[in-house]
């Protein structure tokens, strides 16, 4: 039976008070999900390193890096990202940055990964924003189109929120293609232009928007035919529980958006990487559970 590459590491959880309006906590209580499920068991487990100073520079401003890299971030900054850039939110930042990268390198060998963090796509070149320091997924795109290892990526971006920092970042990189679906009247509130954007109304339930899904998935798979690799962001704040997300849909919901994203491109032979990005329920084990959701999906992928 082929085993699930799951990419992890302990210091993803840079531990805030449970109190933050930021939940860290759901990176560990993920893992506990994955256990409880037997996800873990059944996987093959890998865990990154902290990405290298370079790795991030073809992202982001070089200044920016360094000034992270080295707690050094200006307050008006953190303020943007919403917390205080210390040393271990810094050294979370590095290595989820280089565990998307790993998870973007299994998928191209096994056809399908998913890293337990990942998916900050308000971060942009100049700096960090909306809980997000460095945008992984932007990272690992420019470091395996700049060894040559890809050439043409599709973000598919189910966040609750715009990928803004995603969509600036490649806004001129005709090789890299970027479709979010997202509530219209969410944050940000100045949208960015994506390759492809699908905006939904407060309230949106699970049948209007995996009919949206759809049809969007169609689109995007149509102007950006035959990519290297797919990066899929499986926000679970769409969900009618989620505090910042505004949409009413339900676990069994994001299950089917799951399969249905990585039945498309799968059914295609597109490598897939999977990032957990956001979610933001004040009941933390339901938050473990839920992001666990698209790992039990994707199993069934593998």
């Amino acid at each position: 039976m082929a085993r699930l590459p799951i990419v992890h590491h302990p210091d993803y959880d840079a531990r805030f008070s449970p109190v933050h309006r930021f939940p860290m906590g759901k990176y560990t209580l993920l893992m506990n999900a994955l256990r409880e499920r037997g996800i873990v068991e059944r996987a093959s487990l890998h865990r990154p390193g902290p990405a290298p100073s370079n790795w991030l520079g073809l992202a982001h401003e070089r200044g920016y890096v360094d000034r992270v890299l080295t707690q050094r971030v200006p307050r008006s900054i953190e303020r943007l990202i919403g917390f205080a850039v210390d040393e271990r939110v810094a050294r979370r930042a590095s290595l989820a940055c280089a565990g998307t990268v790993l998870a973007a390198r299994l998928a191209l060998e096994e056809g399908l990964a998913c890293n337990t963090a990942g998916g900050s796509h308000h971060a942009r070149f100049e700096h960090g924003a909306g809980f997000c320091v460095f945008n992984d997924v932007a990272v690992a795109a420019q470091v395996l189109r700049a060894g040559g290892e890809v050439r043409r990526i599709l973000i598919v971006d189910a966040d609750v929120h715009q990928g803004d920092g995603t969509a600036r970042i490649f806004a001129d990189q005709p090789d890299v293609f970027t479709f979010s679906i997202h509530g219209a009247k969410n944050y940000p509130s100045a949208k960015e232009t994506s390759d492809l954007d699908i905006e939904l109304p407060d309230g949106t339930g699970d049948d209007a928007y995996l009919e949206r899904l759809a049809d969007g998935l169609d689109t995007a798979l149509a102007r950006f035919p035959d990519p290297d690799l797919a990066f899929y962001l499986a926000g679970i704040d769409p969900h009618h529980e989620d505090r910042l997300g505004r949409l009413s849909m339900t676990d069994e919901g994001l299950s089917r958006r799951d399969e249905m994203v990585l039945k498309a491109l799968r059914e295609r032979s597109i490598p897939t990487a999977c990032v957990i990005s956001g979610g933001y329920s004040r009941d933390m084990e339901s938050l473990g559970r839920r992001h666990a959701i698209v790992f039990g999906v994707a199993e069934t992928f593998v």
